[in-house]
């Protein structure tokens, strides 16, 4: 057997995994990403569809254990999922005990190689999808994902360092492909998103199957043809959002009047309707939920940020996430309280938190919210990677910018708050049972969403810019990956709590990106040298902003 069927024969063995036991799949299939694949005869493509949309969710499929003492797996790798150490970095659940629940510190280094391995498993679906079907070679549903997943993949890793390989990225012939400036990147992988959605478009209009599953054994999401339309479209308004900095110069990229386009023409690009449209993934016995507080209860807290936002707005969802302090509720306070419940700092090291913690201050997670769901998370809200939620205060915040006329901000706000509320089941005048860190009943509460609305009731102008940002902050609680942080670091909104100990830097503030891969730095120097020069003048800076973001 040659060594390229090899990596075939590991390449749809690890895809098969995907399916029974992902929650320790890496799908490393080389040591350099940039060493993609060819064509194979008789392998499905929905194994590949498989692994690179479980991709989306573990961001790399670290080992949650693997990383509990460093925030880092291998190549600075950090799980996806809900209540991982990417909780800590969104400041919405922090440590006190680092053998149990990891650090906070952002002393970041290297990225991981994520992005690599996706691209690896989509050009792999691609080319067995053509193969299969030449004559719709660049025309069927694959084609389609296909341009949607290599979008996704190349603004992942961008995102987190700057310039990358892109257009030379994925050729076995070309181990060292030059990189492509992050404009670029960001500018071909519009293309991209734009020629998935034409494509998926077409093939609703010619098959009139818009409402069928596309792909009920790879796609774990289970998406329709439609569905999958509206996340491509909606991830194109995620990424053009991003670009917000960068709207009125760079006049090529059209940011503003693509914006427009997407949300005025929803014939052309169909956007989410509602949350039943959210990209979600879906807890089972196999990929169990990761309970916040697993069997050490007493060892993680709420963060401040997150918490400061809920109580200072009497926003109900502070009920469904987190326990009053203990101190609170001894000092005479009632669990309807909102004082009572009390964030974690950031800015404290882990020795201070833990004695702060022992002594009653912070609120914990919800323990029968949370840990009574490890099988199915059915009694959760859902974990979403692109969802509707998140896309109403991405156009609110457009129409608020000026880039969409003829919209009206406060409806997309206030659907954004409406449809964040409904993931979490809350209802005007419902009652809550509120727990200790246990889980042992303390009291109830009654929601009351009017008084809530009534208290973040859109202002307009730059409030009203704050109000969107910091309420969608809160939708992101345990969801979406990065997108908190990312916003925090495009925006400044919400404030992100730094310059403490705590944050673990030489300064005491955030970093703005990671360190390039390990791996890129060791088999592609050249182009990695002349990246960080052009960029960041020699030095592979965590401090320094990308062009995304100066």
């Amino acid at each position: 057997m040659n060594t390229f069927n090899h990596f075939l024969r590991q390449a749809s063995f690890l895809a098969l995994l995907a399916v029974t036991a992902t929650s320790c799949q890496k799908g490393d299939l080389t040591t350099n990403y940039n060493v993609a694949g060819k064509t194979a005869v008789g392998i499905s493509p929905s194994l590949f569809l498989n692994h690179a949309t479980f991709g989306m969710y573990k961001g790399g499929g670290v080992i949650e254990s693997s990383v509990s003492l460093t925030g880092q797996g291998s190549g600075g790798e950090v799980s996806e999922e809900p209540w991982s150490l990417l909780s800590h970095y969104n400041q919405f659940y922090l440590s006190n005990f680092s053998y149990y629940q990891g650090i906070n510190t952002y002393n970041w280094s290297n990225s991981g190689t994520h992005y690599g391995d996706m691209l690896k498993y989509v050009i792999l679906m691609e080319n067995q999808a053509a193969s299969q079907n030449p004559l719709a070679a660049s025309s069927n549903i694959y084609a389609g994902l296909g341009k949607f997943l290599r979008a996704y993949s190349f603004i992942w890793l961008s995102e987190r360092v700057g310039d990358i390989a892109m257009s030379q990225a994925g050729s076995p012939d070309n181990l060292r492909p030059a990189y492509d400036t992050q404009k670029d990147v960001f500018k071909n992988s519009l293309a991209l998103l734009d020629s998935a959605n034409i494509i998926i478009g077409n093939l609703i209009a010619k098959n009139g199957n818009g409402g069928a599953i596309v792909d009920a054994a790879g796609d774990i999401f289970g998406l329709t043809y439609l569905q999958w339309q509206k996340i491509v479209n909606t991830y194109q308004l995620r990424v053009l959002i991003s670009l917000s900095k960068r709207a009125d110069d760079n006049a090529d990229l059209n940011i503003k009047t693509r914006f427009a386009a997407i949300v005025n023409d929803p014939v052309k690009y169909p956007i989410l309707s509602g949350n039943s449209d959210n990209m979600v993934f879906k807890f089972n016995s196999v990929n169990t939920y990761p309970v916040a507080t697993s069997s050490y209860s007493g060892n993680g807290n709420i963060g401040k940020t997150y918490l400061d936002l809920t109580t200072a707005s009497a926003d109900p969802r502070t009920f469904k996430v987190a326990t009053p302090a203990p101190a609170q509720i001894t000092a005479g306070k009632t669990v309807s309280d909102f004082t009572a419940y009390v964030g974690a700092d950031p800015n404290l090291g882990l020795g201070q938190l833990l004695n702060n913690s022992n002594a009653g201050v912070y609120s914990f997670a919800n323990f029968n919210y949370y840990n009574k769901s490890n099988t199915t998370g059915g009694t959760v809200e859902p974990f979403i990677l692109i969802g509707y939620p998140e896309m109403c205060f991405n156009i609110a915040e457009a129409i608020n910018r000026g880039w969409v006329t003829g919209g009206d901000a406060a409806t997309w706000y206030n659907k954004g708050i409406d449809a964040s509320l409904a993931t979490y089941n809350l209802t005007q005048g419902a009652t809550l049972t509120v727990g200790d860190k246990g889980g042992s009943a303390l009291g109830t509460v009654t929601v009351d969403i009017a008084t809530f609305k009534a208290n973040v009731a859109y202002m307009g102008g730059s409030d009203g810019l704050r109000q969107i940002l910091e309420q969608k902050y809160v939708a992101f609680f345990q969801n979406s990956g990065w997108e908190a942080f990312y916003n925090w670091r495009r925006t400044g909104i919400p404030a992100f709590i730094q310059g403490g100990s705590g944050i673990g830097t030489a300064n005491g503030n955030l970093p703005r990106r990671w360190q390039y891969p390990l791996n890129e730095q060791n088999e592609n120097s050249d182009n990695w040298t002349k990246a960080i020069q052009s960029q960041f003048g020699g030095t592979d800076d965590v401090s320094k902003d990308t062009w995304l973001t100066k």
